[in-house]
């Protein structure tokens, strides 16, 4: 996950979000929808202001470790093999270009 979101850092949301598509990876889907849903929120937010979708940028994007589960799995000679599930925690961050440069 962290690959895709490098990439995506900095640029313009609508740009991020193109990209997204011609990206291999299985995470382009939750970090789609996560920062089509950092949009709205800023939109929602700010109802009386008249923002451009176009012009706002992903200024912040980043990917924390999340709770893991700890699951076992019968291996070879009656042994346990341990299986390990892997979650994370996505933050998006959009502003609009002035807002950055300040």
């Amino acid at each position: 996950m962290r690959t895709v979101v490098n990439a995506l850092r900095g640029k313009r949301v609508g740009d991020a979000l193109s990209a997204l598509h011609f990206l291999p990876q299985k995470a382009t889907r939750p970090i789609e929808i996560t920062i089509q849903s950092a949009v709205y929120n800023l939109l929602d937010k700010f109802k009386d202001e008249r923002i451009d979708e176009n012009e706002l940028i992903v200024r912040e994007i980043r990917v924390d470790d999340g709770p893991r589960f700890k699951r076992f799995q019968a291996g070879p000679r009656g042994r346990a093999r341990p299986i390990i599930k892997r979650s994370s925690h996505l933050t998006v961050v959009v502003a609009s270009p002035n807002e950055v440069e300040n």
